[in-house]
């Protein structure tokens, strides 16, 4: 039956009145990466460990990674791939429902691109990995020295692009995976990258801040869209190539016209924290963007200026440390992103701690265990709460999906397990 309704939804793309401004609600958690198909359709990946596929703004789940999802690129109107923090890339099929996982990167995935053969994959491990999209073992593009954040195909895909923290964009000959050129040699790392090769350019964003475009071929600078706002974290190329969009640490969504590099638009467009996320519509007249809140905005290109903003100052992992009690401030800072307080996890990275001590570990219905928690014989208590964040949930639990994060004052422990302890209980009308 899952077969069935994504084979229904595959033609659907966003309605008519979709292109004024709308939001699409139902991550548990910041969107990461946005991809827009060519018909349309939209997928998001999601620090909830989720990628979403969305109709008319309604979700359906893409659920089977481990961690947080970094990116997600469309193969075809019938095919997804995404990549997280699992280290793993995941093909989707979305006629059938089935899923095809691909292992092979020591490191978070941070970005993907295709060809008609293969998938290419940028990871923290400091290496490109290059998939074939037929099936087979993949290859893994070494030289780079730092994490690889961006890749991008040219060439009719015989050229592969990556841009790294290392500082510099490298290209690769996909057929032997040698390394050809180093097209930028940058100061600081570069995050993101995006070429229109018809066009003739190449934009790249850093973590200083530095936006810039280049001349394919030659390098040569065509334009330098630097307004002093750090990191760059996004970059999006219009289907038609009229614009760019970049998004920013404070931020900022800015929208340029490629025809002559002019900005049309720029717009504060959260009211704190960065902007994870751009992807522009077919008509490159909606651009979509995602930021701390746990929703995708998207907003007219013409009107960008003049509409509500991410309301993301009330994030709880953001609130002021120095007004709260220390173990409420434990909490917010290292728990709330991925845990509520309260019945239902609400497709969290994290299971609902509602109702938590007395309860064995893996058992809350609505969220989905790694390995190491499902059956497990853990029952949490104050003496194993404490002993978690003591030594580390890797260690203490090998093999769970919970980041690695230590409390190693014994103090900010206690006080974290008394909060806890006030704060899950049932009430009374939830016994």
């Amino acid at each position: 039956m899952r077969g069935v309704l994504f084979a229904l939804s595959l033609g659907c793309a966003l309605p008519v009145a979709a292109e004024e401004y709308h939001r699409l609600e139902g991550h548990g958690g910041p969107v990461m990466d946005i991809a827009v198909g060519s018909s349309g359709k939209v997928a998001t990946a999601s620090f909830d460990n989720a990628v979403g596929l969305w109709s008319d703004a309604e979700p359906a789940w893409q659920d089977g990674h481990e961690a947080a999802v970094n990116t997600v690129h469309f193969l075809s109107d019938r095919a997804l791939v995404s990549g997280a923090d699992d280290f793993d890339l995941i093909r989707w099929d979305l006629v059938s429902g089935g899923s095809e996982r691909l292992e092979g990167h020591q490191g978070k995935v941070m970005a993907l691109a295709s060809s008609e053969e293969f998938i290419a994959s940028a990871s923290w491990d400091g290496s490109v990995g290059l998939w074939p999209r037929g099936g087979g073992a993949p290859r893994f593009l070494l030289g780079h020295d730092g994490p690889v954040n961006d890749v991008a195909f040219a060439d009719g895909g015989a050229l592969l692009y990556s841009a790294s923290a290392d500082g510099t964009i490298r290209t690769w000959a996909v057929d032997t995976g040698t390394e050809q050129t180093r097209v930028v040699e940058h100061g600081f790392g570069l995050n993101e990258l995006v070429l229109d090769e018809g066009a003739g350019w190449l934009a790249y964003g850093a973590v200083d801040g530095v936006t810039r475009v280049i001349e394919l071929g030659t390098g040569r600078s065509l334009a330098d869209l630097t307004l002093d706002r750090r990191p760059i974290l996004a970059l999006a190329r219009s289907q038609d190539g009229a614009r760019l969009a970049i998004g920013d640490g404070e931020g900022f969504i800015s929208v340029i016209a490629t025809e002559d590099w002019s900005i049309e638009r720029d717009f504060r467009a959260a009211t704190r924290g960065p902007i994870w996320a751009l992807a522009f519509a077919p008509s490159s007249e909606m651009l979509y963007a995602a930021g701390l809140d746990t929703a995708v905005h998207a907003w007219p290109v013409a009107t960008l200026s003049d509409q509500e903003q991410m309301q993301t100052e009330d994030a709880a992992f953001l609130s002021d440390p120095d007004e709260m009690p220390n173990g409420e401030r434990q909490f917010k800072r290292k728990c709330s992103i991925c845990h509520t307080l309260t019945p239902g996890s609400a497709r969290r990275a994290g299971p609902s701690l509602h109702d938590l001590f007395g309860r064995r570990a893996g058992t809350v219905d609505d969220y989905t265990y790694s390995d190491a928690l499902e059956g497990s014989d853990l029952v949490w208590t104050e003496e194993t709460v404490d002993a978690l964040f003591d030594i580390g949930p890797e260690h203490y639990i090998p093999g769970t999906k919970m980041p690695m994060q230590r409390i190693t004052g014994a103090e900010d422990r206690a006080d974290l397990i008394a909060y806890l302890r006030q704060e899950t209980a049932p009430t009374e009308d939830q016994e």
